[in-house]
């Protein structure tokens, strides 16, 4: 036999793996990984949960802009009325809590009541009925969102012509909506020019 058949054979096998500190290294990214999907699923609940009350403060917005353009228009009040409180008109000047409106018909006047109990809304501050479980709205396992943590502000301003005077004939309006969620305070503002001609 020649030499190269004789020679022994060796008793450690050459087997590979991992070691501890690879094992470590790719847990720790994996970890990493884990906590990035995480936190996206968590801002995307908190935005759709947002979603739905930014949705209700803009509509709740609008609705106050568009019942004084209608008072107007229907000369329910007249222009010099509309104003802030302070300024002689009816409108509260600040935050306000959302209440219905009073026998006046328009929100955030002095004469705002407590809204009446209605479905599944309590008495109390204005409320948003919200489907249940089965997703139509107008059964019985409806849902109430109580919008107690909204306020409402409406803040109305004179306009100045180009020479610094004070145009009576045109008066700006800004309606702000706040409300407390996850992360704070949240507004949507509105804002619009009205004029004492319909």
């Amino acid at each position: 036999m020649g030499a190269a058949m004789m020679r022994p054979k060796s008793n450690s096998s050459q087997q590979e793996g991992f070691t501890i500190i690879e094992v470590m290294i790719a847990i720790a990214i994996l970890n990493i990984g884990i906590l990035a999907v995480v936190a996206s699923i968590a801002a995307a609940i908190s935005a759709t949960q947002n979603s739905q009350e930014n949705l209700i403060a803009r509509q709740k917005a609008l609705e106050a802009m568009e019942s004084i353009y209608t008072a107007r228009n229907t000369e329910q009040v007249t222009f010099p009325q509309i104003a802030n409180v302070a300024a002689g008109g009816i409108f509260t000047g600040g935050a306000t809590q959302m209440l219905c409106a009073g026998p006046d018909g328009l929100v955030n006047t002095t004469d705002d009541i407590d809204c009446p109990a209605s479905g599944p809304c309590p008495a109390g501050p204005e409320c948003v009925t919200l489907p249940g479980p089965d997703g139509i709205l107008g059964t019985a396992d409806d849902t109430a969102m109580s919008l107690a943590n909204f306020t409402r502000t409406i803040a109305i301003s004179n306009v100045l012509n180009a020479d610094g005077t004070t145009n009576e004939t045109l008066k700006q309006i800004v309606v702000t909506v706040t409300y407390q969620a996850h992360g704070g305070a949240h507004t949507y503002t509105v804002n619009g020019l009205i004029s004492s001609y319909k």
